[in-house]
């Protein structure tokens, strides 16, 4: 092929030899040039005429190597106008020519002639080109203009414009040679945001670029970097704060030029969700984590940016535990709720891999060195000791043994650190080092592992403490002892069953000593004073979650034996109480409780909250310190999961259903209370808030026998005590509505709910 196409152009190109000698001196007339472009082009297509399709494209290419090879710019001049008059008689397509041209290794801006005559040739023939064949040859274009070096001599300026002239052409939208959109996503390919376009195109560039500003604001949100999103709990959010997981940058649709600051990391936007309560959907949401299973062999998300916020939100946390004013170790400062929220957080995204445990407590000791920050270091190793009590068994030591580099850190005494008042909370804290030593010491020794890590000095009196008080078998429940013993030894099966059972035995009672329950015949055991909530706060995740375990296991044997004799009420008040907590539920209490729920569920409506049923028949200053108690607990469990929602609205509507007259009010709390878990939450609020403060007011109103609230309130503890279906309802409006499903709620009788229904259908 190379020999024939060969001997075809160099016929047409050949001149005598005088005009070699007086070279420039003879020109062709016109009749003499047409009549070689003629004869060069008609044999040109009969041979063109023999070669297979396949070989179309190979055979223009050596055309082309043939023409650069050239170095008269009269002979390349010729063969471009046979290439011209090939594509114009339709011999040859202009997007097959264009494409082998522009494409050509030996087309360089140094040969100035063969450059201008090759683009000049281009913007003759790029007309024919279909729209996708011109994106490409914009995009070889604008690559070929980029070799051209930033100072060149002024000569040969107007030769390289040539290649100007065709960008610009391209997107003259006039011309409709190619989609404005499709031209400006080539452009800011080559050159995004922020860099300049080559010299030679000038404003040619910026100019089509600025015309799609507009265009770019009508697909962005004003000011959106300066908007900060409402955080809650709901599940339902909007998907235009989502995040890049890599660049923490904005998903922009398109190339467009959008403003400078959409481009920017909104590490901003991610702490402040981060610091936010109720934001861990939200997070997920934002950077697109997938949480559904805990499996680690199928579940690998690490998100550095997030582990990287997470690290300098600790040490925000360590700074401002360091500034307060008024901080005190044993009761702790205004950033306690702070580290609260922390602890939270870090169990929930360290749980799913979103972030690397060792990752970030190696981070921590760097940005940590050389601060002197020790005054949160209790706070800090308890944050961790959270993660590390109820992890370290599934995973190496080695992922923990960074802690002991970060100990060494914050703790630089020498002396022995003294045993703080365990009658405080805050001791927890204080013990919480030494707690993960014990963990890390009881992982080194079930592994058999050479890493035995002795006892720090400083930490010595804080163990032998421990190991004093895991020898007394009468624990009592006055001070923090038991939480202590709970948390350093929560790992160790043998340490650990003593603490746990005195928790539990302390809230499950007496079957032998039985109290009455408001109802026909109901009985249950006798404790009613559930663990207070500053003892559960005092526990580790790991240690609630036994708990909860234990709690489970007395509850599932007592319904197998089908004993008539219901939950005691501390027990089932303490276990509402560990619900509320948001680190239960990224351990999956959700699906525990699915599990169990069709075995103990039935007997959760019988039992009512803490006190009432004891209380409800004494006088009302004692209904007033009862009840608002109770209301925080019940806010709490209603705000902290939809799973208790559901166990609240099958309890309800199970013993209301058992009347053939009921069953349109069971699907109506049904209803109710699946969508809405907080409804109950409004209507002991409302009962216990507004009937009390109205009460210790003084302010007189009218209740169902024209009484005040004192007569009122009196009536309904006698009527819920005696099982009386005479009830007194304080007329609120919209008020005594909740007051009625309040009082149906907790009474096993059924004269309740239709006195209940009665005074909704009045309105």
């Amino acid at each position: 092929m190379e020999t024939q196409l060969q001997s075809i152009f160099e016929d047409v190109v050949k001149t005598e030899m005088i005009e070699e000698a007086f070279a420039g001196m003879f020109m062709d007339t016109p009749e003499d040039e047409r009549t070689k472009l003629v004869s060069c082009l008609g044999a040109f297509r009969h041979y063109w005429g023999t070669l297979p399709q396949d070989s179309h494209e190979q055979c223009v290419q050596w055309v082309v190597r043939f023409i650069h090879s050239q170095h008269s710019p009269k002979r390349i001049a010729f063969l471009y106008d046979c290439l011209g008059m090939a594509v114009e008689t339709s011999l040859l397509t202009p997007r097959m020519v264009c494409v082998a041209l522009i494409s050509s290794d030996t087309l360089e801006w140094e040969r100035t002639q063969l450059w201008a005559l090759t683009f000049k040739l281009i913007r003759k023939i790029i007309g024919g080109v279909d729209y996708k064949g011109v994106r490409d040859l914009l995009k070889a274009v604008l690559d070929k203009i980029q070799t051209i070096p930033t100072t060149v001599s002024s000569a040969i300026v107007q030769q390289l414009l040539a290649a100007r002239e065709v960008v610009e052409y391209i997107l003259d939208r006039n011309a409709c040679l190619l989609p404005a959109y499709f031209a400006i996503t080539e452009i800011r390919k080559l050159y995004p945001e922020g860099q300049l376009s080559h010299w030679l195109l000038g404003s040619l560039i910026s100019d089509f670029v600025d015309s799609f500003r507009p265009t770019a604001r009508i697909n962005s949100i004003c000011g959106r970097c300066s908007l900060l999103p409402v955080v809650n709990n709901s599940g339902a959010i909007c998907n235009s704060w989502k995040l890049d997981t890599t660049s923490l940058r904005f998903p922009l649709r398109g190339l467009l030029p959008y403003d400078k600051d959409l481009f920017e990391p909104q590490t901003g936007l991610l702490r402040y969700v981060l610091e936010q309560p109720y934001s861990r959907e939200m997070v997920c949401n934002m950077l697109g984590l997938n949480k559904q299973t805990l499996n680690i062999s199928q579940h690998k998300q690490r998100c550095a940016v997030l582990e990287e916020q997470l690290v300098d939100l600790v040490v925000y946390a360590m700074e401002r535990s360091e500034t307060e004013e008024h901080f005190d170790v044993d009761i702790g400062g205004t950033s306690q709720l702070l580290w609260q929220h922390l602890s939270s957080q870090l169990i929930f995204f360290v749980l799913f891999q979103f972030a690397s445990f060792p990752h970030m407590v190696l981070s921590l000791h760097q940005k940590l060195a050389g601060r002197g920050l020790i005054k949160g270091r209790d706070h800090l190793m308890w944050v961790l000791l959270q993660f590390i009590s109820g992890s370290i068994q599934k995973n190496a030591l080695a992922d923990f043994l960074p802690v002991m580099k970060l100990f060494d850190l914050l703790y630089p005494e020498k002396e022995c650190i003294p045993v703080p008042d365990i009658n405080k909370p805050q001791s927890t804290h204080s013990f919480a080092m030494t707690c993960i030593w014990i963990h890390l010491n009881k992982k080194a020794q079930s592994d058999n592992s050479k890493q035995q890590i002795p006892i720090p000095h400083s930490l010595k009196l804080h163990h032998e403490f421990l190991q004093q008080s895991l020898r007394n078998k009468t624990l009592g429940m006055a001070d923090y002892k038991i939480a202590l013993l709970c948390n350093a030894y929560s790992t160790n099966s043998e340490c650990f069953t003593l603490p746990m059972g005195v928790l539990v035995e302390t809230i499950y009672g007496n079957a032998a000593m039985g109290i009455n329950l408001p109802g026909t015949k109901c009985m249950a055991s006798g404790s009613v004073t559930p663990l207070p909530m500053h003892l559960l706060d005092s526990l580790t995740v790991h240690a609630k979650m036994s708990l909860i375990h234990s709690i489970a296991t007395r509850v599932i044997k007592l319904a197998q034996a089908k004993s008539s004799v219901a939950l005691a009420p501390a027990l089932v008040e303490t276990y509402s109480r560990l619900l509320v907590y948001m680190e239960i539920e990224s351990l999956g209490i959700k699906g525990f409780i699915t599990h169990h729920h069709s075995e103990y569920s039935y007997m959760i409506h019988a039992t009512p909250p803490l006190g009432l049923a004891k209380q409800y028949t004494n006088a009302v200053q004692q209904v007033q310190n009862q009840l608002p108690s109770h209301g925080a607990t019940a806010l709490r469990l209603d705000h902290s999961s939809e799973c208790r929602s559901e166990v609240r609205a099958r309890s309800c509507t199970r013993f209301l259903a058992t009347d053939p007259k009921l069953v349109w009010f069971a699907r109506g709390v049904r209803r109710k209370l699946r969508p809405e878990p907080s409804s109950l939450t409004l209507a002991r609020a409302t009962v216990y808030v507004t009937a009390i403060q109205l009460y210790r007011q003084g302010v007189p109103f009218q209740s169902g026998k024209g009484r005040t609230v004192e007569g009122g309130v009196q009536d309904v503890a006698s009527a819920m005590a005696n099982g009386s279906a005479e009830v007194v309802g304080a007329q609120l409006g919209a008020r005594g509505s909740w007051c009625w499903l309040h009082c149906a709620y907790l009474s096993p009788d059924y004269k309740w709910v239709t006195q209940f229904s009665t005074s909704v259908g009045e309105g």
